[in-house]
């Protein structure tokens, strides 16, 4: 008689065993790959963008109030009243500057061309003022408590929103995550502002002598200027942002970097590189 070979109970049981063993080593290996890839690509965008923003200033003599645009209605024929998809408008960076749409958007952005959102302050520092001193405001050659006067911290905090001169709600492209983002992971599920050109309360106001010259809008912004940051790979634990390097932040005199993700969830503008 002819004896036929089939595997053992045990034998299955050990190749399911190394199967799960290998896949949990294989898996993560993965993960972390495709992550570094996002993050790769995340990092050329912003620094496309960086030279882009350097370009738009030379022609214009100045930093746009926006990376992409406001939202902007078709005014007559058919479609009058609807979103104007973000792709068809000619916006500050694109396309004259920026011949993709996608360099505006992280890759974790799957937002499409119309939709379209109101936004928040990111969080303010909630460090004591004049407890907190980060440059010679005074010019004095020393840093110290007097170089941090109130009206040069961020004056809108986290969930106010943003509004135009009139006091109506800004509406920003969600595809043009530089300028907004929801973040991954937040439990508030707020879109908060990355893009300003003022943010302090002098800056917002009429100005001042004392205030933090790492804004934008002001004529000779230094290089520790922030442009924007990407919080598309902060990490959450129990709703409070992990202490590690996730964060990518643009400043205006060189690449994009990693960063420490809760120190720019508690700081915003004020990290300096």
């Amino acid at each position: 008689m002819r004896r036929i070979r089939a595997f053992t109970l045990i034998e299955l049981l050990v190749v399911i065993a190394i199967i799960a063993i290998l896949s949990a080593i294989i898996f993560p290996v993965f993960s972390r790959a495709k992550d570094n890839a996002n993050r790769g690509s995340d990092i050329s965008s912003m620094n496309s963008l960086r030279s882009s923003l350097q370009l738009y200033r030379v022609d214009q003599g100045g930093y746009p109030p926006a990376l992409l645009g406001y939202v902007t209605l078709y005014q007559s024929g058919p479609n009058v009243g609807q979103v104007i998809p973000a792709n068809s408008i000619t916006g500050y960076l694109y396309p004259k500057r920026v011949d993709s749409i996608d360099v505006l958007r992280p890759v974790k952005n799957q937002a499409k061309m119309t939709d379209t959102t109101s936004a928040v302050w990111p969080t303010a520092d909630a460090s004591g003022v004049g407890s907190a001193p980060i440059l010679d405001l005074n010019g004095d050659g020393a840093i110290t408590t007097l170089d941090d006067p109130a009206g040069a911290r961020q004056l809108n905090g986290l969930g106010t929103p943003v509004v135009d001169g009139a006091g109506v709600p800004r509406r920003f492209y969600t595809v043009s995550g530089y300028d907004v983002t929801t973040t991954p992971g937040d439990p508030a599920k707020n879109p908060e502002l990355r893009y300003a050109l003022f943010w302090t309360g002098f800056g917002l106001g009429s100005g001042d002598a004392m205030d933090d010259p790492r804004q934008l809008g002001y004529s000779d912004p230094p290089e520790n200027t922030v442009i924007t940051w990407n919080s598309h790979y902060r990490e959450y634990s129990g709703g409070a942002v992990q202490r590690v390097k996730r964060e990518v932040v643009l400043f205006l005199g060189g690449s994009s970097r990693n960063y420490d993700s809760a120190s720019v969830a508690l700081k915003s503008w004020r990290v300096l590189p």
